[in-house]
């Protein structure tokens, strides 16, 4: 293995510089319009806290999995049980991983089983343009769910005719191969892609297979548009303690998960109005044995589907953009341990946003309405302000009601080790947002003070060691803290050809203690205090790139920790070429309280581009 990455690399620094054509880094992010589903409008006006992963950062950072894209954003905390995507929680500003909304080009990944299943995304990194994260109460725009903040990935349908192919090895016997093509005709855009992964694993009982496919088209005529996507995700991984404490008897524990998506969508644009329906499916099957080598001695399979129907609109006048959708939705779920279970939810949004002051203020009131089959209905009031004192300098503030109904998992899930409560209420909580975003070419500056006041917030929770976990509303939890982040283009800024990109952020919370019976907690108390994020870039020479990064966190539940990742790469128009170190310093962690997670991990790969 050592002599095969020692090849690689040497074959990686050989390549003539010849068939090159120099990687644009740079980007400017203030003109990135952020997809949300009715009021589309430039990153720079916004007045909320967003954070983009652009597409030339995705090429260069050490990740090779979404969840490893997301823990170098300060803010978003990922609790890894598996590597490289296998499986991992989200959460936004000390959320929980049920308080966070995936989207997928703005369809959502909620599943009614559990949270856990947010990360189960069917779409590999080469098919991603940006990832938008918007940090904070995000439930007028999205609904439920969307309780501590959001994360929408958006999609690429590239103009370029290509097929690219590639490989990775790596240590731990991990071994990728990729695969993707690109066919625009005219108006008729369509690109597939194929990646398939897979390891023995860093300790016994934690290989992985992970395959993903993805197809996505547009076509384009006059002012209409219709979009195709398709996608899958099967994850075959050993779950050695993901479940439980014990490390014999959970060390045998094994999971297959299943995830697909399907969505159609339609855009016509007539005059100022703009209309666009879409129908999306998303199933997800979930098979866990306890014992991998003995399915017969306990076994779970839950199959969740999720069929949404919704039709977004916006309208350009004098007196601003008004944005309205409605969003119909059936869910159904089988399950050998949770029975049959069915939900119908209606959604109806309405937001506009005002200027006013030559276009210095910005006034965005909005609302959503939402009724559950099973738990009735409820509004979510929200309401931006945003002041430009120049091109650069833009103050904002904002303010929103969220709401999250239990998962079928926190009602009535039952094993040894847990039992589900039938009698939970919804959680909510009201949350307040103030900041400054300076944005000027290749400076980007973000601080913001946040407070989450949480209402009835669901834990699992028990009294004493050996009780069950149960779900319990707990009395109300106060979260505050602030967020600042850097971000410098040093190479747009300065035009030296070294120092390309400069990231430095920095997030500290604040919770206080909730009051109630349990003395133990599973996932309420488990958020960051401080989370400190840096990273350079640097360019040795036209094609060659080195992005190093560092991460500490400190969890309140956990030691703290201090990790290093970095990636060497060689990119041109048809050859990346990368040598990546994850856990450069080889730092012993967990990002929850029961896995050991890995030491350091070498990988390399490369990747040929044809033309067509």
């Amino acid at each position: 293995m050592r002599k095969i990455l020692l090849l690689l690399f040497l074959f990686a620094s050989q390549i003539s510089a010849d068939l090159a054509a120099q990687v644009d880094s740079t980007y400017q992010i203030e003109a990135i319009v952020v997809k949300d589903n009715r009021i589309q409008i430039p990153f720079s006006e916004h007045s909320r806290t967003l954070h983009v992963i652009t597409r030339s950062q995705i090429e260069l950072l050490p990740a090779q999995s979404i969840p490893e894209l997301l823990q170098y954003v300060a803010g978003i905390d990922i609790r890894q049980r598996g590597v490289h995507g296998v499986q991992a929680d989200v959460s936004i500003r000390g959320g929980t991983f049920d308080q966070t909304l995936i989207l997928i080009n703005g369809v959502k990944m909620s599943d009614p089983q559990t949270g856990h299943h947010a990360l189960n995304i069917p779409v590999d990194l080469e098919s991603i343009e940006r990832i938008e994260i918007l940090k904070g109460p995000a439930a007028r725009i999205y609904g439920q769910n969307a309780f501590a903040g959001a994360i929408n990935i958006v999609t690429r349908v590239p103009e370029e005719r290509y097929a690219k192919v590639g490989g990775t090895i790596g240590q731990n016997d991990l071994y990728g191969i990729n695969a993707s093509l690109s066919l625009p005709k005219s108006n008729f855009k369509q690109y597939a892609s194929f990646n398939k992964q897979l390891s023995d694993g860093y300790r016994y009982n934690t290989d992985y297979d992970i395959t993903n496919l993805f197809y996505q088209s547009s076509f384009k005529y006059l002012n209409q548009e219709l979009d195709v996507m398709a996608s899958l995700a099967d994850r075959k991984f050993g779950a050695n303690r993901f479940y439980g404490n014990d490390a014999d008897f959970f060390a045998d524990q094994y999971e297959e998960v299943q995830t697909s998506l399907v969505s159609l969508g339609y855009k016509n644009i007539i005059g100022d109005f703009s209309f666009r329906p879409r129908i999306s499916w998303r199933r997800n099957v979930d098979e866990y044995l306890l014992i991998r080598e003995d399915p017969a001695f306990y076994r779970n399979k839950h199959t969740s589907n999720v069929l949404t129907f919704e039709v977004n609109s916006d309208y350009y006048s004098d007196l601003g953009i008004t944005g309205i959708g409605i969003e119909l939705s059936t869910l159904n779920l089988e399950s050998n341990n949770l029975g049959e279970r069915d939900r119908q939810v209606g959604t109806f949004y309405l937001e506009h946003r005002f200027e006013l002051l030559e276009d210095k203020l910005d006034i965005t009131p909005g609302l959503s309405a939402s009724y559950y089959s099973d738990f009735g209905g409820r509004l979510f009031p929200g309401l931006d302000v945003g002041y430009k004192f120049n091109d650069k300098l833009k103050a904002y503030a904002n303010t929103g009601y969220t709401w999250r109904i239990p998962t079928y998992t926190d009602l009535y899930y039952e094993d040894s080790a847990n039992l589900g409560n039938e009698d939970l209420e919804p959680e909510s909580a009201i949350s307040y947002e103030a900041g400054l975003k300076y944005l000027h070419q290749g400076v980007e500056l973000q601080a913001s003070y946040f407070v989450r006041d949480g209402q009835e917030l669901i834990d699992w929770a028990k009294a004493t060691p050996e009780d069950r976990w149960q779900p319990q509303n707990i009395s109300d939890v106060m979260m505050n803290g602030f967020d600042l982040s850097l971000n410098l283009r040093l190479g747009q800024i300065t035009g030296q050809p070294l120092v390309q990109n400069l990231r430095l952020a920095y997030t500290f919370i604040d919770a206080d203690e909730p009051q109630n019976d349990a003395a133990i907690s599973r996932y309420v108390l488990e958020n960051l205090k401080h989370q400190l994020v840096g990273g350079l870039d640097l360019r040795f020479t036209q094609n060659v790139y080195l992005s190093a990064n560092y991460r500490y966190l400190d969890r309140v539940s956990l030691e703290d920790y201090h990790l290093l990742d970095a990636r060497l790469s060689f990119r041109s128009k048809q050859w990346n070429v990368f040598l990546q170190a994850d856990n450069l310093l080889d730092t012993e962690y967990r990002e929850s309280n029961l896995v050991d997670m890995p030491g350091r991990w070498i990988t390399t790969g490369l990747s040929y581009r044809f033309g067509l």
